[in-house]
């Protein structure tokens, strides 16, 4: 395992209740919706992200996560794992029909390093964090000896893809957004790329 040096470490079980806030946060609301519709009888959305997370359920794991530390807070996390096809790893008919478009990018990119989540607290913006967490997300790539890295973004998210471009990612392959009752702005979800080779 890739030894991490401060102020990055891996995510214990301790960190989980922290995690659903930032995952929410990088997917605009996407995760809450997606985890209200799941929540069972007296379950809040936010017991089913953490019940996720603690059951490494899907990419939503703390094995997959790394996180920011500032001073004793966490202040931002990068939640990432070499990719193999959706198709391998998740049977077509359990995936929600929002999610299915995303999975058919990442099925266009096996054997790269895929960030799912990569996300800060709000007061922590603008500091550098964001690039730093991409180096490491790169570092854990390359000691898993993936071909690249990918990532999936909403085309209404000009920030982060600006990010990514300016660290060498460009645009793959695009799908269109489907939102039921999600309010976003985004059309289309983006695949970006950069490969090693």
């Amino acid at each position: 395992m890739t030894k991490l040096a401060a102020p990055y470490r891996r995510a214990t079980s301790e960190d989980v209740p922290e995690l659903p806030e930032l995952v929410n946060m990088a997917s605009n609301g996407l995760a809450l919706y997606l985890w209200a519709k799941q929540a069972g009888a007296g379950e809040s959305p936010w017991d089913v992200a953490v019940n996720r997370a603690r059951r490494g359920m899907g990419g939503f794991a703390y094995e997959n996560t790394v996180v920011r530390e500032e001073g004793a807070k966490i202040a931002g996390c990068l939640i990432g794992y070499p990719l193999l096809s959706a198709s391998q790893v998740y049977d077509r008919k359990d995936v929600p029909v929002m999610l299915a478009s995303m999975y058919e990018l990442e099925d266009l990119v096996p054997s790269t390093w895929f960030i799912n989540v990569l996300a800060t607290y709000p007061e922590f913006r603008g500091r550098g964090f964001g690039t730093e967490l991409l180096q490491v997300a790169e570092t854990l790539a390359h000691h898993s000896r993936c071909a690249g890295m990918s990532l999936v973004v909403s085309d209404a998210n000009a920030g982060a893809r600006r990010l990514y471009e300016r660290h060498g990612y460009s645009e793959k392959a695009m799908r269109p957004i489907v939102k039921e009752d999600w309010e976003h702005a985004g059309r289309n979800w983006v695949l970006l790329v950069k490969d090693f080779r």
